[in-house]
């Protein structure tokens, strides 16, 4: 068997998440659907680097999956990026090494959230920002982002319900900008991984900082009490990217 690498993008809009899900349209469903057709029927198994909720999007999303066959690469990606639907495109495809696993192998996850903050806003991006029209404090949310930066335990900034027991991640980038012209504001984090609504809760605290309704130490309360009370609510998913993954491997290249 041949392992293969793919980056792949996709409108989150009309998908019960990434996971595939009975009955329910998912990114990996549709993914296996088209290799088993490219796979004279057999079934093919496809995994990815991470899970994204019901709408939210991803333009560097990884996924590997095994093929009996050495394919050409680019037209192995012309068929798999025709042949599945408009709203999922395959950007790249790679040979891999067989121990090579998108979701165990060391690598950075970097999300974008982005906020429509027009007033009214915008409805050609509401599948695609999170609206919140009030005024917001640009300059408190960039103060207030850099407490989420280094090693902490996330209790407070996750989903009740959560089975994962050990909490602890690492944020190496947190910021904050603002497009005058779109009204849009962006929130960039990149870390080693991220619990389960983590980005989104973040996002809801930030927002309520710089809408004046939570100080800006809010951030180094909630890590310090995990309590996830005393963080915002949970923003939306349809203003959530996955934007890229890197893998150690890759962020190695070159020292």
């Amino acid at each position: 068997m041949i392992r293969y690498k793919a980056i792949i993008s996709y409108d989150g809009t009309l998908f019960a998440g990434f996971q595939r899900q009975p009955s329910m349209r998912s990114v990996q469903g549709e993914l296996e659907k088209t290799l088993q057709r490219l796979n004279s029927g057999e079934q093919v198994q496809v995994h990815g680097a991470g899970r994204t909720d019901s709408g939210v999007h991803a333009y560097g999303q990884v996924i590997h999956f095994d093929l009996p066959q050495d394919r050409d690469l680019e037209k192995l990606r012309f068929a798999f990026d025709t042949q599945t639907p408009d709203d999922i495109d395959v950007v790249s495809v790679e040979k891999v090494s067989s121990d090579f696993h998108a979701r165990y192998n060391k690598h950075l996850k970097t999300y974008e959230f982005l906020v429509d903050n027009g007033r009214p806003k915008n409805p050609m991006m509401r599948h695609y920002a999170t609206p919140f029209p009030y005024e917001l404090d640009i300059e408190k949310m960039a103060e207030a982002i850099k407490d989420l930066v280094g090693e902490h335990d996330f209790t407070g900034f996750t989903a009740s319900g959560t089975s994962v027991v050990n909490k602890v991640r690492t944020i190496t980038r947190a910021e904050v900008s603002y497009d005058e012209k779109s009204h849009l504001i962006t929130f960039t984090f990149t870390g080693t991984g991220f619990l389960y609504k983590q980005v989104r809760n973040m996002v809801g605290t930030l927002l309520k900082i710089g809408n004046n309704r939570m100080p800006v130490s809010q951030i180094k309360t909630v890590l310090e009490t995990k309590d996830r009370q005393l963080a915002g609510p949970t923003a939306s998913g349809q203003g959530l990217y996955l934007r890229e993954i890197s893998y150690h491997d890759e962020m190695t290249k070159g020292d």
